[in-house]
């Protein structure tokens, strides 16, 4: 070969590594980036086979993860091909002493590439297992290029092993020094293509162990909460899922890559993260007086004062009667006292009715309330004073819920934390909109939601996508501590309703309802008593036909 030859021999492998190269480093599929690599060295070596190890994490063995094998039409491992059946390979025996008859675990073990240009005539090496595999097969191994992987910290990540070499004759040549050099510089490429990709496997999954570990705190906090965060980027999920699938209205052109999937799902992750600084006792508010604890039982121990004083009062009476000799009025003042008791305690009873959430309180139960919390009793200091405080009349005449206005605006500045939480982080391109997604959840479609007030045309479709999981896994959700988990057909109802409020988004919700998300979700988490049979022709606003899709 002339100087020409080699200069263009050299300039070509040139070009097909930097073409190589550019591949590699835009993968980020490990096990395609895998097949790649090898495949892209038999390719620009023109070698016959080839198998390709990664380093196991305490470096003391090979995995096989490919083996190629064009003449013997040979495809193990990667994604598509059969599975390997070969144990990994030792880099050190049972002594710990290392492993250097192995052509691959020497050239892992020292660091440094092996060119045999005839396996059947090497010195140094156990090519046993080559040479009955050749008998098994009929194959003919000759020349090999053993390449380590190492990376830009010198350390091992594999080894890259080519066989056969072969030449414009398709004889089987060696290995050239420039073949060497550049399987040298292919497997340092790959080398690094696979640390990055490890790289961002590692940082993936220590930001979702974060974001685990906020869900457990919020979870650790308040137990009727944590389901709550892992379900609704489920349900986000599912819904995403089926716009993806839907070919009509504003689904049409609606698609998500696995980039876009993974920030969807970060952001659904995130969607209450602002609940870290949210009181518990507003939280899990189970009644309307539930402080540290529920102040019902205070005003039972007030009502059983009341009793004691009535009775004291009425054997008084009765001592004063008999002492007098006036015994007629004793049956009389009997019957007083027994309609105090009795009075007592239906009001005792009232007032748990009252302190229990409900959807409307009537001006008929909050005049008889007022009336009790005038009553008067001696509190402990022996001071006369109202049955009730200010403050629990207050909370007692809340008309919806448990929560009181001030306790309302609390659970609702949640989002404005979790926004303001959200964008204070330096995310990479991929997440961009997870403080968009995540904090307009509560957002409407008319902008009569909060915090920002924000329009149907104002908000993405995934963001509108969280509105409707995060009310739907709260109406159905059994672990509340101030309601019970609705069946399907009460959560579409009051779904159908906030679309025709224009609280949700109408087409969201159709296609929530006519490609049956809500009992894919149901299956997998309620309780088979709330899955009952739905009569869809019943649920308000519902529209099934493709043709009423709105265009936005």
């Amino acid at each position: 070969m002339d100087m020409g030859e080699t200069k263009t021999e050299s300039f070509e492998l040139i070009e097909k590594l930097n073409e190589i190269g550019i591949a590699l480093s835009t993968e980020k599929n490990t096990p395609k980036l895998l097949e790649m690599i090898l495949k892209g060295a038999k390719a620009i070596l023109n070698a016959d086979g080839g198998t390709l190890y990664l380093a196991t994490e305490d470096k003391r063995h090979l995995q096989f993860e490919i083996i190629m094998n064009d003449s013997l039409g040979i495809m193990m491992g990667a994604q598509l091909g059969e599975p390997i059946p070969f144990d990994p390979l030792p880099l050190y025996d049972a002594d710990g002493n290392p492993n250097n008859t192995m052509v691959a675990a020497h050239a892992a073990l020292y660091k440094k590439t092996i060119n045999i240009p005839d396996a059947y005539t090497a010195k140094g090496f156990d090519f046993a297992g080559t040479r009955a595999f050749d008998t098994k097969t009929g194959y003919r191994s000759q020349s090999f290029l053993t390449l380590p992987m190492l990376n830009h910290e010198n350390e091992l990540i594999g080894v890259l092993q080519l066989i056969n070499a072969k030449g414009d004759d398709r004889q089987i040549i060696e290995f050239s020094k420039i073949a060497q050099r550049i399987g040298e510089s292919l497997a340092s490429q790959a080398a690094i293509a696979l640390t990055n990709n490890k790289l961002i496997g590692q940082f993936r999954e220590l930001f979702e162990s974060f974001i685990n570990l906020m869900s457990e705190a919020i979870d650790k906090k308040s137990p009727y909460n944590g389901a709550h965060c892992r379900r609704v980027p489920t349900l986000t999920m599912m819904i995403a899922d089926a716009a993806c699938k839907a070919d009509y209205g504003i689904f049409k052109n609606f698609r998500l890559d696995d980039e876009e999937r993974y920030e969807l799902k970060i952001a659904g992750l995130l969607h209450d993260c602002g609940k870290v600084t949210t009181p518990v006792h507003v939280i899990d508010k189970a009644t309307k007086l539930e402080t540290i604890f529920d102040r019902i039982h205070l005003i039972n121990t007030r009502f059983e004062v009341l009793k004691r004083d009535a009775e004291i009062s009425f054997l008084n009476q009765k001592i004063a009667a008999i002492e007098s000799g006036n015994l007629s009025i004793i049956p009389a003042l009997e019957e007083t006292f027994k309609q105090k008791l009795a009075q007592y305690s239906s009001d005792q009873d009232f007032l748990r009715i009252c302190n229990v959430g409900g959807e409307f309180m009537s001006n008929e139960y909050k005049e008889r309330l007022q009336i009790i919390a005038t009553y008067r009793w001696i509190d402990p200091m022996g001071v006369e004073t109202n049955f009730l405080t200010d403050n629990e009349l207050y909370n007692l005449n809340i008309s919806r819920g448990t929560l009181t206005a001030e306790e309302r605006k609390i659970i609702n500045d949640h989002i404005v934390v979790t926004i303001e939480m959200l964008e204070q982080l330096p995310y990479p391109r991929n997440l961009r909109r997870v403080p968009e997604y995540a904090g307009g959840h509560h957002e409407r479609m008319d902008g009569k939601g909060y915090p920002r007030g924000l329009t149907r045309e104002q908000m993405s479709l995934p963001a509108r996508m969280m509105g409707i999981a995060d009310i739907f896994e709260a109406l159905s959700a059994k672990d509340r501590p101030y309601k019970q988990g609705k069946t399907l057909t009460e959560c579409l109802q009051i779904l159908g309703k906030m679309k025709l409020e224009n609280h949700i988004d109408p087409d969201l919700f159709d296609l929530f309802v006519s490609e049956k998300v809500y009992l894919r979700y149901a299956n997998e988490y309620l309780d088979p008593d709330q899955i009952d049979e739905v009569d869809e022709d019943k649920i308000p606003g519902y529209r099934v036909t493709l043709a009423n899709v709105g265009t936005k």
